[in-house]
């Protein structure tokens, strides 16, 4: 940061030892060392400042050429009026067939909620147990660990 070199440094504190003297030194020290953190942190929080100022000019500039873009675009492809939705083949439908129950679904129809399936949950696992060793098996098997090679 201040380019100093190792002797340049040596030299400096020789100077401190013998100025200060090593009763204060530490003092001294602690002193200098809480300044230079004030330092920079004011340096910090300059260049935060400056780099969020940057940004925010950035930003104006890429939401005045979006603007520019979105307004060249708009005239470019003039948005086009909707048009109603055609619901009187749906009354003449009903009007000539009043007695039918039965709905014909036309292409324009609205969908039609169904019924939501019943769900249920999974039944219980069932238990299997071990087949029981035969009668007549007088020695039971002994562990793995038991058993010698």
């Amino acid at each position: 940061m201040f380019n100093i070199d190792s002797g340049e440094f040596l030299v400096v504190a020789i100077a401190a030892l013998i100025f200060i003297g090593p009763k204060d030194l530490p003092r001294a020290m602690h002193f200098v060392g809480k300044w230079v953190g004030k330092a920079r942190a004011v340096g910090r929080q300059f260049r935060s400042g400056i780099d969020s100022m940057v940004r925010e000019a950035e930003l104006a500039e890429l939401e005045k050429q979006w603007a520019a873009e979105n307004e060249r675009i708009m005239r470019q492809y003039p948005p086009q009026p909707l048009a109603a939705p055609d619901t009187v083949p749906a009354i003449e439908h009903v009007a000539q067939d009043p007695v039918s129950h039965e709905h014909v679904p036309h292409e324009g129809d609205a969908p039609v909620m169904t019924p939501q399936p019943e769900i249920h949950a999974d039944p219980a696992p069932v238990e299997v147990s071990a087949p029981k060793p035969a009668a007549n098996d007088s020695k039971p098997v002994p562990p793995a660990s038991e058993v010698k090679p």
